[in-house]
Order: C-alpha cells, then sequence, then structure tokens
C-alpha cells in the first residue's frame, strides 16, 4: 500500500551507484527487476545450508509439494501424492518439466536429490534424523520412507532444504551448486559471491513463461543501504525493510505479510525469581503489548492473543487460560536479554522494561548481537529473554514448535520449562494426523503453557517489502519462501 509522506532521512554517499539502475530493459527487449534480498549467501546457494530459501524467493528452485496458508501441502514439481502406511508416501511427478539444463525432471533425478539430502552432515532441517530414503517406483514416481511413523512427512518435502536440482548440481553431493540447475521460473545463470547474482527468465517453465527477461539480485546486509537503493530508483525491490524506515519510502510501496512469527518473553521458570509462579504471574500482568506494537513498531504488528497467529489457530476457540495468584515483586531484580539482530527488539526491551519496573521489579536490560548471547540464553543465565520465533518452521506444524520450545528436552527452550505431562500432551498431538485434530490439540497446550506463565506473548510480526509502483506480481507469502514468480513484472 502507499506509505503517507514523510521525513526524508539524508542518503550517504556512499551508497551511491551500490546498485544496477532499475528496471532496466533486457537486450532481448523484456525488463529486468533489480532486487535487494537481506542476507548473503553463506554456502554459495548450497540448498543444504541456510541459503536455502534464498534459491526459493528468486524463483530458481522448487520442491516437490508447497504449503498453503493453513501450512497444508498442495501441489508443486509432484502433481499428488498418496500415503501407502504410516512410514511412506508416493508422489506422482508432473510430466513437463525440465531442469534448466535441459534434462527432464524424473523419479531418477528426485531420488538422487532426496538421497544427497538425506546424506548431507547435517541434513536440512525437516528431515534431519529421520533416516529418510527414497527409489524409483517407475519414471514418474517416486517412494519417500522414513524410519518411524511420521504424519508429516509430506509436509516435510515443502521445506526449502529440500529443493529438487538437477543431477549435475551434485558434483560435490555435500554442497550442490544450483547454477543452471534449478526448475523454477528463473534459471541463475551467475553467482557472484556474496555480492550479486544474475537470473534468466526460463521461457519453458512449466506454469508459463516468465514475464521478465530477468532479475539482478545484489545481497546488502545494511538495511539502510536496501532503502536507499529504493529511494534512489536503483532498486525495483528490496525486502526485510526497518520499520523505522518505512516512512522515508513516500515514492515507493510497502508489502507487509503477517508472519507465524512470535515476539515474546520467555521468564526462567527452572532457576532465579522467576521459578516463582507466582513472581511470573505477576510480571505477565505487568506486560502489555500494545505500546509495543504502537510506538515500536508503528502499528505493522498484531497483538499476540497467545503464542500462535488466528491463521494458524484456524478459526478455532482458544481454551481459557487460568494464571497462579500474582505475588507481590517488591524490588525484585531481574535480567531481561535481548539481542540487536533485530532493530525493533531492543526498543520493545526498554518499553517492557519500563512497564515491569512500573510493576515494582528491578530491571537490568542487557543488548548483544544473537551470536553472542545465545549460549547464555539457552543456559539460563538471564532471568527473561525477549525473543522472536519462527513457530512453524519447516513443516508448517505448531506441534513441531511446542516440542522444541517448550518442552524438557527442547531444543531451544528459552524458558526451561519442564513439565513431564505437558511433554506427553505435545508427544501425543505429534501423531495426529488430521490437520484440524493438531491444531486443536496445539491450542490446548498453548492454554497449558500460558497458564504456567512461563512466556509471554507480545506480538506477531510482518515482513515489509518495499517496491516500486511499477512492479506488479510479487508473492505474498505467510511462510516467507516466496517472492518471485511468473506473473511478476516491471512496467516500461
Amino acid at each position: 500500500m502507499p506509505r503517507p509522506a514523510g521525513a526524508l532521512l539524508a542518503l550517504p554517499l556512499l551508497l551511491a551507484g551500490c546498485f544496477a539502475p532499475s528496471g532496466e530493459q533486457a537486450a532481448d527487449g523484456g525488463q529486468r527487476l533489480a532486487l535487494a534480498l537481506a542476507f548473503p549467501p553463506v554456502a554459495a546457494l548450497s540448498p543444504f545450508s541456510d541459503d536455502a530459501a534464498l534459491l526459493t524467493r528468486m524463483g530458481v528452485g522448487e520442491t516437490l509439494v508447497g504449503l498453503d496458508e493453513a501450512g497444508q501441502p498442495v501441489p508443486l514439481l509432484a502433481e499428488s501424492w498418496s500415503r501407502v502406511d504410516d512410514r511412506t508416501v508416493t508422489l506422482d511427478l508432473r510430466g513437463d518439466v525440465q531442469f534448466h539444463d535441459g534434462t527432464p525432471l524424473d523419479a531418477e533425478a528426485v531420488v538422487g536429490a532426496l538421497t544427497a539430502a538425506a546424506a548431507a552432515a547435517p541434513a536440512p532441517r525437516s528431515i534431519d534424523g529421520l533416516g529418510l530414503t527414497a527409489r524409483a517406483v517407475d519414471e514418474d514416481t517416486v517412494e519417500v520412507r522414513v524410519a518411524e511413523p511420521d504424519p508429516l512427512l509430506v509436509h516435510r518435502l515443502a521445506a526449502p532444504g529440500l529443493v529438487v536440482l538437477a543431477t549435475s548440481a551434485y558434483a560435490d553431493p555435500a554442497a550442490p551448486d544450483p547454477v543452471g540447475a534449478g526448475t523454477g521460473p528463473f534459471e541463475l545463470t551467475e553467482l557472484r559471491g556474496a555480492s550479486g547474482a544474475t537470473l534468466t527468465a526460463d521461457a519453458d517453465h512449466w506454469a508459463g513463461a516468465p514475464e521478465l527477461a530477468g532479475v539482478d539480485v545484489t545481497f546488502p546486509a545494511d538495511a539502510a543501504a536496501r532503502t536507499a537503493g529504493l529511494r534512489a530508483g536503483e532498486l525495483d525491490v528490496a525486502v526485510n525493510l526497518p520499520i523505522a524506515q518505512l516512512s522515508t519510502l513516500t515514492d515507493t510501496e510497502v508489502l507487509s505479510v503477517p508472519l507465524p512469527r512470535l515476539v515474546s518473553l520467555s521468564l526462567d521458570t527452572a532457576d532465579g525469581p522467576f521459578a516463582d509462579p507466582g513472581l511470573r504471574a505477576a510480571a505477565v500482568a505487568a506486560i502489555d503489548p500494545q505500546p509495543v506494537v504502537e510506538a515500536v513498531y508503528e502499528g505493522r504488528a498484531d497483538v499476540a492473543e497467545g503464542l500462535f497467529d488466528d491463521d494458524t489457530a484456524g478459526g478455532l476457540d482458544r481454551p481459557a487460560v487460568t494464571l497462579p495468584p500474582a505475588a507481590d515483586p517488591a524490588g525484585t531484580s531481574i535480567r531481561l536479554a535481548t539481542y540487536s539482530d533485530r532493530p525493533e527488539l531492543p526498543e520493545a526491551a526498554a518499553v517492557l522494561a519500563e512497564q515491569l519496573r512500573q510493576a515494582g521489579f528491578t530491571v537490568e536490560v542487557v543488548v548483544a548481537e544473537y551470536a553472542t548471547l545465545e549460549t547464555d540464553l539457552l543456559a539460563g543465565t538471564y532471568d527473561a529473554v525477549l525473543a522472536s520465533r519462527l513457530y512453524l518452521g519447516d513443516t508448517g506444524d505448531p506441534v513441531g514448535y511446542l516440542a522444541a520450545d517448550l518442552t524438557c528436552e527442547g531444543s531451544y527452550n528459552l524458558a526451561r520449562l519442564c513439565d513431564p505431562a505437558m511433554d506427553a500432551v505435545v508427544a501425543e498431538a505429534a501423531t495426529l494426523a488430521d490437520p484440524e485434530e493438531r491444531r486443536a490439540a496445539a491450542l490446548r497446550i498453548e492454554a497449558q503453557v500460558l497458564s504456567t506463565g512461563a512466556v509471554v506473548p507480545v506480538l506477531h510480526e510482518r515482513t515489509h517489502t518495499g517496491y516500486a509502483p511499477t512492479v506488479s506480481g510479487l508473492a505474498v507469502d505467510r511462510f516467507d519462501r516466496l517472492l518471485l514468480g511468473t506473473g511478476t513484472t516491471v512496467e516500461e
């Protein structure tokens, strides 16, 4: 939507000329799009790394299935699938797909890609430790099997780390090379380290020829550089823009998409003051998310009713939350930590710290880069942690988030909550195959978690993408995996 006029920030001189001119016409007469992504490649765009989502956002790589708005699998490179048993699924491949190197998408190529992913160290998160194997049933049919029953097997195949590349990409099986080897609407023709990439439209793409002739991609990690490139007309599209800079984009559209990403305050239930349920209840009562949403996020976020947003809840009722009686903080000292990598978090922490002080706590705020803090966050060094967490992950499943973040053996349990009874209901929910039953179970567990006061939901984030008024056809994707497609275009 158009942004209201606001005060312009000065354009740093060092940014001049950082980007190619936007909307540039290709030699064949088609338009090219200038795109700035936020995170530079760390592993030459290998899908077996954190670079995987870059491949899907650029429209270079595709997975066997996608996820719809509700997080359910939809056809992509596989037209359909069926369950053989609780550990096995067969997938029927599209018959009109070819890789950018001209070879066809067939069962042998898919089996090779999945086998390489399963053998990677580490394997992509969605299949790590599952013992996944794949075999060709016939030329157009693939069987995928895991070691233990898994109701989310098809969902897992939507993870960006499982994009299917041509056999030629796996010369080094541990680090596949996607140059000229994807199936998406845009072929990656050149990767220039961490500085940029050149994409060319695949006129033979199975969903139709792209409107664009190609895309020129840069990876400026500095958000100010991305914003400045848009203001100067050097970029057509820039992603992950800081909220504080959106008002400076007076001649630019902003696409704001709600994400399944929660900003919450986790209270250490294992040690320190918040081992006391009464003090946790006092902290919950003290927190008012509205000023954070309005002042820090400038209204570009949504107050969190719970751990999950309404789209994830799917219209189901949320069970009531019942907290223990609140205790008097009486000056209790707490240390609240957050990280500076997400520019809004330190400001939000300052607002919440003041609310806690008004309730009677003595609060020290610690801010550092995430990499510096992570070990201490997980070890319980701080009494409270303000963090941002993508809770649907690779599979679009809320139960997986609960297992990882709120069980005794959870790998990212910032609240250090350990309740065997809760572990049991999470494990039971993980066995459910029906999507609505899984959502209902997740909401029941959400109420149990919130009733402990271990986690205080604050807000659900949105991603903000700036684009020139001449651009249309950008993907609206709540999982933040897709951006460019066959319908993306730049008007002349």
